[in-house]
């Protein structure tokens, strides 16, 4: 079990598939929330908005919480910033360890070997950088394999990573940008496989477990048991009141919802074969899944597990890197490792949280079949039928991209894990290949871009 502690000194097309059956969802008796143990903190930092938001963001609003994190303080030095280390080579697309959006995509962190960094993506800017390597001789390591932010405030968690890791990658960290030190720990006995942050809970992903902690005080109020998640798979809502959380159930293709406000565990048979990737709107309503087979995603009521909606990304198995809903959940974006990023329309009403139904649409066209044949719409593969994205964006095949919808309307931005930062925007009505706005390599200077 894994417990607060102190932070140490010194910081370390063609050829269809065939489709996956028709999903079954079946539901279980309430899983009790623990108690979390009850211990004297010193008083947690207040949380501060330390990276300054997009023009479009809506993080102003939201300057008066009150979410922080209480631990023992740790005495650490502060890694060296972006112009501490003169002369130290650009981290290469090798060098990274992680990518990954904030809760509001506004921003994406990066981990690499040396340390890690903040960009902001309307505009796009690297808005500060840590090279936790330069620390002491600048011999010790500074591997990040984790960054997960908190929005837009001063408060990061991290794991190290990489062959020289700069925190063991069995410790979560909690870093205040505003101190520029690690103000408290979560240790585990096996490594972390990901992190997911709320303004009132911090949630740890192992292998096989996760960890649901308070964020005032760093106590475990849950944990639950999974199938092997080795790519620490979770989702967690971002609106304030009840939290949602999805994360592989114990079966293969099953995923598990939590509904904390409700006392309730859905569980939801997604798939034949195992899930691998998810996605959950920020509201905590709409689950999207996607199976190891990559060619279909399904979209369900996270309340009541009935499948709203399926489309379909291609004919040709492919691995699912991210699935993300648009802030007005018309619209679906996935990435995928044939290096096209597709984006689909939702038809659904999303009117109320429960009991959300599908909404009517007209027979898709099957070409080449008169009417007088029409009798063998009934007999064609499912693949013919199938809802297919509205635009799409083609980038390298057999990179790794992750994609969130922007703040401006009809737009996407893409990450790499080459190092590539993409902006570009759709016709919701005409579709097609999307218009690119920006691309730059993020791991250069922005005078060199």
């Amino acid at each position: 079990m894994a417990t607060p502690a102190a932070a140490p000194p010194a910081p370390p097309n063609p050829n269809p598939v065939p489709d996956d059956p028709p999903p079954q969802q079946e539901e279980e008796a309430t899983e009790p929330v623990q108690e979390p143990e009850t211990s004297s903190s010193p008083p947690p930092p207040v949380l501060t908005t330390s990276i300054e938001p997009t023009p479009s963001g809506d993080e102003g609003s939201e300057s008066d919480d009150s979410s922080s994190v209480s631990s023992a303080a740790s005495s650490a030095p502060a890694p060296a910033a972006a112009g501490g280390a003169a002369g130290r080579p650009l981290p290469a697309a090798k060098d990274l360890l992680h990518i990954s959006f904030n809760q509001d995509y506004g921003c994406f962190a990066a981990g690499t070997k040396s340390g890690f960094r903040i960009y902001n993506c309307d505009p796009f800017r690297e808005i500060f950088r840590r090279d936790l390597a330069a620390e002491g001789d600048g011999s010790g390591g500074g591997g990040i394999g984790v960054v997960e932010m908190l929005f837009r405030c001063n408060i990061l968690a991290l794991v190290g990573g990489g062959d020289n890791p700069h925190y063991p990658p069995n410790k979560v960290m909690i870093w205040d940008d505003h101190q520029s030190r690690c103000i408290g720990e979560l240790s585990f006995r096996s490594p972390v496989r990901g992190v997911r942050l709320r303004r009132d809970r911090i949630i740890v992903v192992l292998e096989n477990k996760i960890f649901v902690y308070n964020f005032a005080d760093l106590k475990l109020v849950h944990q639950i048991e999974t199938a092997p998640n080795p790519k620490g798979l979770c989702a967690v809502s971002q609106q304030p009141g009840s939290i949602v959380l999805v994360c592989p159930g114990a079966q293969k293709g099953q995923v598990r919802v939590e509904h904390y406000g409700a006392r309730k565990t859905k569980f939801i048979n997604a798939h034949t074969s195992r899930v691998a990737c998810f996605a959950l709107s920020q509201d905590g309503r709409l689950i999207a899944t996607a199976s190891t087979k990559g060619t279909l995603v399904r979209i369900y009521n996270a309340a009541e597990g009935n499948l709203l909606q399926e489309v379909r990304r291609g004919a040709d198995r492919a691995e699912i890197y991210s699935l993300a809903f648009s802030n007005n959940l018309q619209y679906l974006s996935v990435s995928s490792d044939k290096g096209t990023i597709h984006v689909f329309n939702l038809k659904i009403n999303v009117g109320s949280t429960t009991n959300d139904k599908p909404m009517p649409a007209p027979d898709p066209e099957i070409p080449h079949i008169s009417p007088p044949l029409s009798f063998i719409k009934g007999v064609l593969p499912k693949y013919f039928h199938s809802e297919w994205s509205v635009a799409q964006f083609r980038l390298h095949e057999g990179e790794q991209y992750i994609v969130a919808f922007g703040h401006e309307k009809n737009t996407v931005a893409v990450v790499g894990m080459d190092g590539s930062f993409y902006r570009c925007q759709f016709d919701p009505v005409n579709g097609g290949e999307m218009l690119q706005l920006e691309c730059y390599n993020f791991l250069k200077p922005s005078d060199q871009q």
